[in-house]
């Protein structure tokens, strides 16, 4: 068992970056967050929480386990240039202020990123994460009430028609089993955002939401946005008093450049918890 100390590069609140963290592979419960990895076919656990010095109290089984930790809490990827950017800014800038120590947690592996991608196009965030759970505790073991994440060998020997029996719509799911036997996931952590994002979308089923999902949650990538995202277009909406469609959302994240992706995490958070510019009572 190993006990660290981690102290977060910039500015890090555990608690607002867990908000709605779990799912098969880990549990956000009391201000902190436990996970299972998996290391070289053995089940390990990694948990965490923060002092109110700021400072991130761990444990792991293992340096493996730990590392892993690090990555899914993205402490070492520093956001302060987008909080010093931004921070004024007319649309963002009380958000930001806000909610200056958010920053999303990643998957325990791309594969895991590429099925919640798939799992959330165009449907409601609660049915989505079910379809996900029911995947994941299907495909991975467990360790206690945690299952490991899931990589592309074990989504990948699923037929089309075992994951539709689990929710996944039939496209969807020919999608995900097609990536999976084709393509070394775990390897788009070393390439380029863009040479990334340009094999994802050669899958038909694969849009610029998807891959946004995929840059945030999979590779810890900030510069894809969640173009197309439900609550986006809701908020688009609600800004132009008239229904839009998904690509419209593209507008609102041009602003950020390079941080799109971040700042999409931002404006979903700003517009749930009521800290963004926005008329009421227009259309949705």
């Amino acid at each position: 068992m190993i006990d660290a100390s981690l102290r977060a590069r910039g500015p890090y609140s555990l608690r607002l970056s867990i908000r709605l963290g779990s799912d098969a592979t880990r549990v956000a419960r009391d201000g902190g967050l436990r996970c299972v990895f998996d290391n070289d076919g053995g089940l390990e656990i990694a948990h965490v929480r923060q002092e109110p010095d700021g400072m991130l109290v761990a444990r792991a089984d293992s340096e493996h386990s730990l590392e892993r930790l690090r990555f899914v809490l993205g402490v070492d990827d520093d956001h302060s240039e987008f909080v010093r950017r931004f921070s004024d800014d007319r649309f963002l800038g009380a958000t930001i202020r806000r909610l200056r120590g958010l920053r999303p947690l990643r998957c325990g592996t791309v594969a895991q990123a590429l099925l919640r991608a798939l799992c959330g196009q165009l449907i409601a965030a609660q049915r989505a994460r079910a379809i996900e759970r029911r995947i994941v505790r299907a495909a991975t073991p467990a360790l206690g009430d945690l299952h490991a994440p899931p990589t592309r060998e074990t989504l990948g020997r699923f037929a089309p028609a075992e994951l539709r029996a689990l929710g996944l719509g039939g496209p969807r799911a020919s999608a995900l089993v097609r990536l999976c036997r084709s393509l070394d996931l775990e390897r788009l952590c070393t390439v380029s955002t863009d040479a990334a994002a340009d094999r994802l979308v050669r899958e038909s089923r694969i849009g610029p939401w998807s891959v946004g999902v995929v840059c945030l949650e999979g590779l810890g990538r900030y510069e894809r946005g969640l173009v197309g995202d439900l609550g986006l277009v809701k908020l688009l909406s609600r800004l132009r008093g008239r229904r839009v469609e998904g690509w419209e959302t593209a507008e609102l994240l041009e602003p950020y450049g390079e941080w799109a992706g971040l700042a999409s995490v931002y404006m979903l958070a700003g517009f749930k918890d009521g800290l963004l510019p926005v008329p009421r009572g227009l259309a949705a």
